[in-house]
């Protein structure tokens, strides 16, 4: 202990507060570097303590909210403007309507949050400020050794709350002891509380109200023993009559205390901040961070069980009185067991100052009402997840008598009034918190294709099980174009998604060929030597190119107003032979080349002739350029700066400039004229190698006008333009040299796929009323009405009679902005269907081997956890992408007006906070 004596500078009995900052600084000094296991904290009101910081730091800023932050402060000089604190008073910790045993102290608040509700003293920090300022009540409590190797000091703030069950009297009594006590000190007090002599009593491990484990180890610790908060302790006395011990038939009546209500639920913050001097945490200092232990091979369990648990909606609904919702005769249910189970767990694992807690008595009931989760084998999470939401929704069940209720064809009725009374029909039948948070509809249209019957139904969802294709990527080559003569043409090979769309491989072109700032690619289809289509909409689909197609991509400038493609389309000599008579005529080879010009300019035929030199520029031999003769000067042409002719006065791209090699000034450079002809609308051709002046008229509608080039002998002596010859197939199927990069599956792409139109599979025939026939109908899937909640499930096992596969593929899923409004068929809600990730499972490893984890988003942190059973450790946010995703949990982005009967039934959608 740190002797203080009590001296002022102003010769008074009273302190300054620059006095009382420095000797507390040197006190919280001293007491930092000798704190060890069996130190007393005291806990000090919050509002009072912040009182005192403000009263000694007055000219620093309002921010030291515990001991470590005022190190920091009580080296800075403060006034004396404020008025010292009164007594210390922390009535405001205590619970005044707590049942605790006189042995305990004063109970305390279950919701107290550290840095919020209260900060942790020293003892000698404690004694210093109760000797100035007196009051209280006095909160003593403990540090303890604590984490994996028992070696990290804690507080324990909130000791065990245990519920003494005297056998056979039925006698309870509630005590607070000490995790780190012995099993011989609880049977002490147990002893002292009911005046028991200790030889005739024994005590039970009675967690659930079932025997678990006679406590007879007097040495071991109540930690060790694995007692959780709240549980309750069988107390047996020996019967003096007959000498044995009382049956425990007919005392599992419930005697616990359950933890309070309580609308605020926030979490304390970071589990490492520190606001004791020692550098102690408070241990469970932030909700919603308990483990649960594995109990062998129940890591599948846990990760479910916390997604559901950190499901906001839930969490607030089963801390509240669920129990009055409860279908106890509903026969599709469990009686309502399941629903206790689940609502008890939920409530352990949001109490403050806990430890990993044990699901037995969850596992018990699971067993009970689905044998195939029995035993300590592995399970599929996903499974169990969708019987648990089934489960509960049955025990919560709001309708007692389901009626009965025939759907109604729609017979060409309007699908907003069909969907409507579908769901009505459902909720008529089915009214949970389950319904109103996790589930949704979608339009199944099945069409019959003998007789075209087409029947639509509006179905509802619990979850999306999304397919994940084994082949999720393609390969395709493409050739690049330039169209102002800046570079020869570069072939490409490329990954994309195997059911994407244009806008796929037009993203990923972009970046493999350095596309600039001020241009954009052209897709076009190339069939017999000139272009067939140009593929304008981004949403075609890639599955509409096949693999024996020809595409090629035209680098083009943004700015072009109005702009028209130019097709230079090349044509050679070719010997056709007819009888004894051979014949030559000019035949389109080749790849043709595009340029780009305005509608609202006038185009010469000297225009063109420069823009044909500028799209060859590249081709140009360079001895071509240094051994230039002009033998007729009307065959003849100077070649001027393009840029003018390709992109017109607004100006678009500094590199049409490049029309040859940078050596040679391309204002006196001569090359001949080329044997250009323009193709008109009757598919005649018009020479424009005369009359440069002369205006070409471009067409009123279309974008694209043809000229043809006939490429001579002698002109071909010229350039070179082998690699225009012959243009790559998108996929050419042979021996493969190098695997391309593997691009990320999108879980956009697996969501089409699950929407995708598809024929049913032969054993799920569908019976056509109009042909009165089983037909093998293709049905098409629309979502309709989405969820708060909306659970992913993506289908990495696959089953069959041999085997079991699982599938290892990395799913690119958003966790922020996954919009789903293009995807929902429903076009009357002009809403954006938004939804941020908050929880997801993983798998990792093989099938029954394998080992499931969670990540989890604790809203009010803003910040991400992984949930690995008992063990919990914060992650970075990029860190929660991997490719053991499993089941993904979004949650909807609120929108200012919301009308969702979660908000009308009070199951509430604010974060777990108030």
């Amino acid at each position: 202990m740190v002797e203080v004596t009590m001296c002022s500078s102003s010769g008074s009995g009273e302190l300054t507060p620059e006095e009382e900052r420095v000797l507390i600084r040197d006190i919280a000094n001293s007491a930092e570097a000798s704190s060890k296991e069996g130190d007393t904290f005291y806990l000090i009101t919050q509002r009072w303590w912040q009182h005192w910081i403000d009263y000694v730091n007055q000219d620093q800023p309002n921010n030291a909210t515990d001991v470590s932050s005022l190190l920091e402060h009580c080296n800075s000089v403060g006034s004396s403007m404020l008025k010292r604190p009164s007594g210390i008073d922390n009535s405001d910790l205590i619970n005044d309507a707590a049942s605790v045993d006189s042995n305990s102290g004063n109970g305390i608040h279950d919701t107290l949050l550290e840095g919020r509700d209260y900060v942790l003293l020293p003892q000698a920090v404690w004694d210093q400020f109760h000797s100035w300022y007196g009051g209280g009540p006095t909160l003593a409590r403990k540090a303890i050794s604590s984490g994996l190797s028992q070696t990290e000091l804690t507080v324990e703030v909130y000791p065990l709350r245990l519920q003494l069950l005297l056998m056979p009297k039925g006698d309870h009594s509630s005590i607070r002891i000490s995790k780190k006590e012995t099993i011989g000190e609880l049977h002490r007090r147990a002893c002292d509380i009911f005046d028991l002599n200790s030889e005739q009593v024994r005590i039970w491990d009675y967690y659930g109200h079932r025997k678990h484990a006679l406590m007879n180890d007097m040495e071991k610790t109540l930690d060790d023993a694995n007692i959780q908060m709240d549980q309750d302790i069988l107390v047996e006395v020996l019967n003096n009559v007959n000498g044995g011990w009382p049956a425990s038939k007919g005392t599992s009546k419930s005697h616990g205390t359950e933890i309070p209500q309580s609308t605020n639920l926030t979490s304390a913050g970071e589990l490492e901040n520190t606001y004791g001097v020692s550098g102690i945490s408070t241990r469970g200092a932030s909700a919603g961070l308990t483990g649960l232990l594995n109990l062998g091979n129940t890591c599948f369990m846990n990760s479910a069980i916390q997604c559901l648990v950190h499901t906001p909606e839930f969490a607030r609904y089963f801390r509240e009185d669920y129990r009055r919702e409860i279908n106890w005769q509903n026969p599709l249910g469990m009686v309502g067991e399941l629903a206790v189970a689940f609502g008890e767990l939920l409530r352990k694992l949001w109490a403050p100052g806990r430890t990993p807690v044990a699901p037995r008595p969850f596992k018990t009931k699971l067993a009970r009402f689905a044998p195939q989760f029995s035993g300590y084998n592995q399970h599929d999470s996903q499974e169990l997840l969708a019987f648990l939401l089934d489960g509960l929704h049955e025990d919560l069940n709001r309708v007692k008598h389901k009626p009965y209720i025939k759907s109604r064809d729609a017979d060409g009725r309007p699908d907003e009034e069909v969907a409507d009374e579908y769901w009505a029909n459902h909720i008529a039948r089915n009214d949970s918190i389950i319904v109103d948070v996790c589930q949704g509809q979608y339009k199944s249209t099945l069409v019959c294709p003998v007789c075209n019957k087409v029947s639509v139904t509006f179905d509802p969802f619990m979850y999306l099980s999304l397919p994940l294709q084994a082949t999720v990527t393609r390969s395709m080559t493409i050739t690049v174009f330039t169209c102002d003569g800046s570079a020869l043409p570069s072939t490409f090979p490329v990954t994309v998604p195997k059911q994407g769309r244009c806008r796929d491989l037009i993203q990923v072109l972009s970046n493999v060929c350095s596309l600039k700032q001020s241009e954009e690619l052209k897709i076009a289809e190339i069939r017999h030597h000139s272009i067939q289509r140009f593929l304008e909409d981004p949403l075609i689909s890639l599955s509409t190119i096949k693999d024996d197609d020809r595409l090629a991509a035209i680098k083009v400038p943004k700015s072009v107003k109005n702009a028209v493609y130019l097709q230079l389309v090349h044509h050679r000599q070719e010997q056709d032979f007819a009888g004894a008579q051979a014949t030559s005529r000019w035949k389109p080879y080749g790849m043709p080349l595009v340029s780009l010009i305005s509608r609202h300019d006038v185009i010469t035929r000297g225009n063109v002739q420069t823009l044909a030199h500028t799209m060859l520029s590249p081709f140009l031999k360079k001895e071509s350029l240094k051994h230039t003769e002009i033998s007729d000067p009307s065959t003849s042409m100077a070649v001027v700066d393009p840029t003018n002719a390709i992109c017109s006065s607004d100006g678009c791209s500094d590199s049409s400039s490049k029309v040859v090699n940078k050596d040679v000034s391309t204002k006196t450079l001569a090359l001949p004229k080329l044997p250009l002809y323009l193709v008109d609308d009757s598919n005649a051709r018009i020479d424009l190698s005369v009359g440069e002046e002369k205006a070409v008229r471009l067409p009123p509608s279309s974008t694209l006008i043809v000229v043809h080039i006939d490429w001579s002998q002698k002109l071909l002596e010229k350039y070179n333009i082998n690699s225009l010859e012959n243009l790559p197939e998108v996929f050419k199927s042979g021996p493969v040299t190098k695997k391309a990069r593997t691009e990320p599956l999108s879980l956009y792409t697996c969501l089409e796929a699950f929407l995708r139109e598809e024929p049913l599979v032969p054993e799920d025939m569908w019976y056509c009323p109009q042909c009165k026939e089983r037909r093998q109908a293709s049905k098409k899937l629309d979502l309709w009405r989405l969820p708060e909640v909306l659970v992913i499930h993506l289908k990495r096992f696959s089953y069959s009679r041999s085997m079991k596969h699982k599938l290892e593929t990395f799913v690119n899923f958003p966790i922020h902005d996954f919009d789903l409004t293009n995807y929902v068929a429903n076009k009357n809600n002009s809403k954006r269907q938004l939804y941020e990730l908050y929880a997801l499972t993983n798998h990792y490893g093989g099938m029954g081997s394998g080992h499931y984890t969670a990540h989890i988003k604790l809203l009010d942190e803003n910040r991400w956890y992984n949930f690995d059973d008992s063990h919990i450790s914060p992650i970075n946010e990029e860190d929660v992408k991997s490719a053991a995703a499993y089941v993904l949990f979004y949650r909807r982005v609120k929108s200012d007006a919301s009308n969702s009967k979660v908000q009308q039934s009070g199951a509430g959608h604010d974060n777990v906070s108030s």
